[in-house]
């Protein structure tokens, strides 16, 4: 059996220093998982996309008030889709292609909670958009008027900002490389 005892202090012993690790790593799990898209908040996040993203006229609604919100706070983002006529987010080839992200969107949405699947799927995205020179300050524009448009649209159904913010920001993250 271990006798001796370490730094010369009785009180300090292997089991000591064994279970003081055990108490660190489990505040570590616990403060990580406080702070990001944990098991919940991908649960939650799920069931409201499945109201905000309902049908075709619901979902039409939706992508024209993240794009028109999205290219007012960044104007310049305009240039990225000059192929799907971006002057016009009410045109069809525009309208066709904010389809398009949503839908993309909602099949990281539906993956939140199978994560090499998701991975898998960001990945994809990503290497959709590598070649476009798309920096981070336009994901983070994305975001954040993803999350503007949010309450005006899901109304009293919006149970947790710092939900969203966490989870939408494992999806731009991935898609972006940031």
């Amino acid at each position: 059996a271990l006798q001796s005892y370490i730094g010369g202090c009785p009180e300090v012993t292997p089991t000591f220093k064994m279970n003081t690790l055990y108490v660190v790593l489990l505040l570590t799990a616990c403060v990580y998982t406080a702070s990001g898209c944990d098991t919940l908040k991908r649960l939650l996040i799920k069931k409201e996309w499945t109201d905000i993203f309902k049908s075709g006229a619901d979902r039409e609604k939706f992508g024209t008030m993240l794009w028109r919100e999205f290219f007012k706070r960044d104007p310049s983002a305009r240039d990225f889709f000059e192929r799907v006529n971006g002057a016009d987010i009410m045109s069809a080839r525009f309208t066709a292609h904010a389809q398009r992200v949503l839908g993309g969107l909602d099949m990281c949405i539906a993956l939140l909670d199978d994560e090499p699947t998701l991975n898998a799927q960001l990945a994809h995205l990503k290497s959709q958009h590598d070649g476009r020179a798309i920096d981070a300050e336009h994901y983070k524009e994305l975001l954040k008027s993803m999350l503007y448009v949010l309450p005006d649209y899901m109304g009293v159904n919006r149970h947790d900002a710092s939900a969203w913010a966490d989870c939408l920001s494992v999806i731009a993250k991935g898609i972006g490389g940031f």
